[in-house]
């Protein structure tokens, strides 16, 4: 079983920071997920009416974001946030990306709570991973793109395990090594804020929330948090 932790330094640079780690074990992809469609039409419909919109760069949950990426050497209006670029799709397109049921749930879980989310298969996971600031040696092959590999540029905060980068820009983009898929069986998923004195109780909503859509069709789940208090957990 990976541990995931934060380290000392990003800890340090980002005190606020809290991360719900949801681990899921025994996860049947293949199924149909009743409740996470009702989901994603529902939330689909309240942008359609109008009753609900997904927060852009002005709100400070992903304006928190856009800072840190700057503070790292990022520009968040080219390469954004997750939940920044999910949101502007939404409210464009007025529809969500359909990809398979879990990542269905996180993505929805995501811009419902304006709150970045991503996902790793963790029988394609190396060792333990860790949050840290890159050295500029990794190398990253994107999600959708298995014959590309970047190199983050040193300093940039990524997640890693043992054999390279699993998300750049902290979580502008996951890996393909490690994405999900329906074969998946045990997956962690991340929530993240760098606003855990705002923004805590919302997340741990939003980890309830998604571990209500992936328990129905796992043999187990559980929800565990990392902060600079408590910066190690186990999936």
């Amino acid at each position: 079983m990976p541990a995931f932790h934060l380290t000392p330094a990003v800890a340090d640079a980002f005190p606020d920071t809290l991360i719900a780690l949801v681990a899921a074990t025994g996860l049947r992809g293949h199924e149909t997920w009743p409740h996470t469609a009702t989901a994603v039409e529902d939330l689909e419909q309240q942008l359609a009416d109008g009753s609900w919109r997904p927060a852009d760069e002005t709100d400070p949950r992903i304006e928190a974001w856009h800072t840190a990426y700057r503070s790292f050497g990022t520009n968040p209006r080219r390469i954004r946030p997750s939940v920044d670029a999910l949101g502007r799709r939404l409210a464009k397109k007025g529809t969500m990306p359909r990809i398979n049921p879990a990542v269905d749930s996180y993505n929805t879980v995501s811009v419902r709570h304006g709150l970045p989310a991503g996902a790793f298969d963790l029988a394609h996971v190396t060792g333990d991973v860790a949050i840290r600031h890159a050295d500029g040696t990794e190398s990253f092959t994107p999600l959708g793109e298995p014959d590309t590999v970047e190199h983050p540029k040193s300093g940039e905060i990524v997640y890693a395990d043992a054999t390279g980068v699993l998300t750049r820009h902290w979580n502008h983009r996951d890996a393909h090594r490690t994405r999900v898929t329906e074969d998946s069986t045990h997956v962690a998923f991340v929530l993240e804020t760098l606003r855990a004195t705002h923004d805590g109780d919302l997340l741990k909503v939003a980890a309830e929330e998604l571990q209500g859509l992936l328990a129905p069709h796992a043999a187990r789940t559980a929800v565990h948090y990392l902060s600079p208090a408590e910066p190690r957990a186990t999936a």
